[in-house]
């Protein structure tokens, strides 16, 4: 019964560090940087294109992994961050092996994009079941009469 109860504490306590940060923004951003940058070490028959420059294929995708956790532990700044990111994730296409296959690419361009788009002050989201029920619940209150019970002469 003990252990039950600090997981708890634990796992609302990173929900609500992960509620006040473009958390997936920046964790698909990280992500992309990290697979283009393991598509460079692959073998030389995989290799599409290495880049105009050597420096530029490893330093692209280093970034785009430094912009994503940046994004994750200062939040305030995720503009910046995000239009950097973006700008970084689409450089890769020309200087590492495609943007790592398309597959971190594409994954840094969805994380910028949604870090651009987060917005900290949004109001949590209502599942549709707690919306249906609060409906109902209002259509039931505006159904009943307010004045004297409908048997009752007035």
């Amino acid at each position: 019964m003990s252990d039950a109860a600090p997981r708890r504490g634990v796992r609302s306590a990173f929900r609500d560090w992960r509620a006040d940060r473009p958390f997936w923004g920046g964790l698909l951003l990280a992500l992309g940087g990290a697979e283009i940058l393991l598509t460079e070490k692959a073998s030389l028959k995989v290799v599409l294109h290495i880049g105009m420059q050597g420096l530029a294929g490893y330093l692209l995708p280093a970034l785009m992994v430094v912009l994503g956790l940046l994004t994750l532990f200062n939040p305030t700044q995720r503009l910046f961050y995000s239009i950097t990111g973006v700008l970084i994730t689409l450089g890769t296409w020309l200087t590492s092996n495609m943007g790592g296959f398309f597959i971190g690419l594409l994954l840094g361009v969805t994380g910028s994009c949604m870090a651009f788009g987060w917005l900290p002050d949004q109001e949590p989201r209502v599942s549709r079941r707690k919306r249906r029920k609060a409906a109902k619940s209002a259509k039931a209150a505006l159904a009943t009469p307010m004045g004297p019970e409908a048997g009752e002469p007035a």
